[in-house]
């Protein structure tokens, strides 16, 4: 049996949460302790574009939900066959426009097997900010009240996440010009 941990960490688009996953796994390499980071929306993506469904990852969310649950399974059986530490960075719900997809529905928990899943988050108004000042994406528009709501509908579903796996929920913060603290507290939930 595997001592290995998989460690899903969530956030709305704009949270910093990659931002994190990057100097907490480079802190822990300082220790000697390493993880695999594998993006879930990467995963679906490659595996997206190898079956000619889309051409660029924004147009992922428009896609039909059978499809979207298609492609989630497909990158969750790539993903649960590694054996090493591994953190797969992931959304816990994705805003679609016939309303929020589970990100980690039953399927994909049953194949992940998450030890514990980290809801990286801070206030509305710094995402927004993030959002607006990211000339990298191209996101749906949002105000703070839909921020707002997205951040707890995603506390809502990682409970429901938790009470079908058994895992452990956390919340780290990711505010401005303290992001030594969120890899700090990361660091010591990923040793």
């Amino acid at each position: 049996m595997s001592n290995s941990k998989k460690v899903v960490i969530t956030g709305v688009p704009g949270v910093g949460k990659t931002t994190v996953i990057d100097a907490s796994m480079e802190a822990l390499k300082a220790e000697g302790i390493n993880y695999t980071s594998i993006n879930f929306g990467t995963c679906m993506f490659e595996v997206a574009c190898d079956q000619g469904v889309v051409s660029d990852r924004d147009e992922m969310r428009k896609l039909d939900q059978e499809v979207q649950r298609t492609l989630q399974k497909t990158a969750a059986q790539v993903i649960s066959k590694i054996s090493e530490n591994v953190i797969i960075d992931t959304h816990c719900t994705v805003s679609t426009p016939s309303g929020y997809l589970a990100g980690l529905p039953s399927w994909v928990l049953e194949e992940l097997k998450p030890d514990v899943i980290v809801l990286v988050e801070t206030d509305e108004d710094q995402i927004l900010k993030r959002r607006l000042s990211d000339t990298t994406r191209t996101r749906d528009v949002e105000g703070y009240n839909s921020i707002k709501d997205h951040q707890r509908y995603n506390r809502y579903m990682a409970a429901a996440y938790s009470m079908f796996t058994g895992c452990t929920v956390k919340i780290v913060k990711n505010q401005d010009f303290l992001l030594e603290k969120a890899v700090e507290e990361m660091v010591s939930l990923l040793r």
